[in-house]
C-alpha cells in the first residue's frame, strides 16, 4: 500500500471510529434520560457533553428513548409541538419549534388528580388538543389538508417537565429530553369553535383559581394550524405519519407556570369550555 493510500485508510478509520464513538455517546445520553425519568434524579445539561451538539443529535437521543419505550409495550397516543409561542421561545431562549411524543399512559382527563411526585419540576401550559380523523403523511402537507384531518378540538393542558437539572436547557437539551414532555391532560367535551376561528380564541391559565396568564390562538406560530402542518411535514421527511386517531397538541397560548402538590390548573376558554386538573 502506498503512503498516500495508508494515510487515506487511516483517515477513514479515524472518521468512522469517531462516528461510532459519537453514536455510542448519544445512546448513553438517552439511557441517562431514561434513568432520570424513572428515578426522578435529573442529569446535567446534555449540550455540554457532546462536542458541537446538533439538532440531529438531539432528535437521535429522543428517538432512542421512543424506541425503548415502544419495545417495552408502551402505546403512542400522539405528538406535541413545543416552543411555538413567542412567550415560550423567550422563556427558554430559542427561536424555533420542536416536537416530542406521549404515550397513552401519559394522558389524563378532566378532573384528574395527578401525583406531583411523578415529575421532577413540573409546569403547565394551556393548549388546544386536536384529534385526527385522517392520517397526515408529509412532506407536502398543506394547511387545507391539515384542517381537513382535524376531527375535534379539545381543551388541553400540557404538563412539561425537565429531566435536565434546574431547567438549564437550550434547544438541543429540550429536544433530546422529548421536548420536555411530562404528561398531557385533555378534556372530554370538544370546544364549541369553528376551525377558521381558532386564531382568535382566547385562553387563560388559572392556578388555584387565580388567572396567571392569557393569550390568543394566534400566539401559536401566528396560526394554530401551522404547527400541525409543520409537524406533519417534519415527521414525513423521516417516513413517519401522524395517524388517524392520534392526539396532537400544537403549542401553548402562554408561558409555562410551575405547579406543586395540592394545586389546581385550569385552561379556561371562556364560553367555549375549560379543563381543570389537580395535583396531589
Amino acid at each position: 500500500m502506498t503512503q498516500a493510500a495508508q494515510a487515506g485508510a487511516a483517515d477513514w478509520a479515524s472518521n468512522h471510529s469517531n462516528e461510532a464513538t459519537r453514536d455510542e455517546l448519544l445512546k448513553r445520553l438517552a439511557a441517562e434520560l431514561l434513568h432520570a425519568d424513572s428515578t426522578g434524579v435529573p442529569v446535567p445539561p446534555l449540550r455540554d457533553r457532546v462536542l458541537d451538539m446538533s439538532l440531529d443529535d438531539a432528535y437521535q437521543i429522543q428517538e432512542a428513548q421512543l424506541k425503548h419505550h415502544q419495545a417495552a409495550g408502551r402505546v403512542l397516543a400522539g405528538r406535541k409541538v413545543g416552543l411555538t409561542s413567542l412567550a415560550m421561545q423567550q422563556q427558554l431562549g430559542v427561536d424555533s419549534p420542536d416536537f416530542g411524543y406521549f404515550f397513552t399512559d401519559m394522558v389524563f382527563n378532566e378532573d384528574a388528580v395527578i401525583p406531583s411526585t411523578s415529575f421532577i419540576s413540573p409546569k403547565v401550559e394551556p393548549e388546544f388538543g386536536y384529534t385526527l380523523k385522517e392520517t397526515l403523511q408529509g412532506p407536502g402537507v398543506t394547511r387545507e389538508q391539515a384542517l381537513a384531518a382535524i376531527d375535534q378540538v379539545y381543551p388541553a393542558i400540557e404538563i412539561i417537565d425537565s429531566r435536565v437539572q434546574d431547567w438549564d436547557i437550550k434547544l438541543v437539551d429540550t429536544v433530546a429530553d422529548n421536548a420536555s414532555c411530562g404528561a398531557i391532560a385533555v378534556g372530554t367535551v370538544p370546544l364549541d369553535v369553528q376551525l377558521e376561528n381558532l386564531a382568535e380564541v382566547e385562553c387563560s391559565l388559572l392556578i388555584d383559581g387565580h388567572k396567571v396568564a392569557s393569550g390568543k390562538g394566534k400566539a401559536v406560530m401566528d396560526d394554530p394550524i401551522a404547527p400541525l402542518v409543520w409537524l406533519a411535514n417534519v415527521l414525513g421527511e423521516q417516513g413517519v405519519a401522524l395517524e388517524a386517531g392520534q392526539l396532537v397538541l400544537p403549542g401553548s397560548f402562554t408561558g409555562a407556570m410551575p405547579v406543586v402538590a395540592d394545586s389546581t390548573a385550569t385552561a379556561d376558554f371562556g364560553d367555549l369550555g375549560s379543563l381543570t386538573i389537580s395535583f396531589s
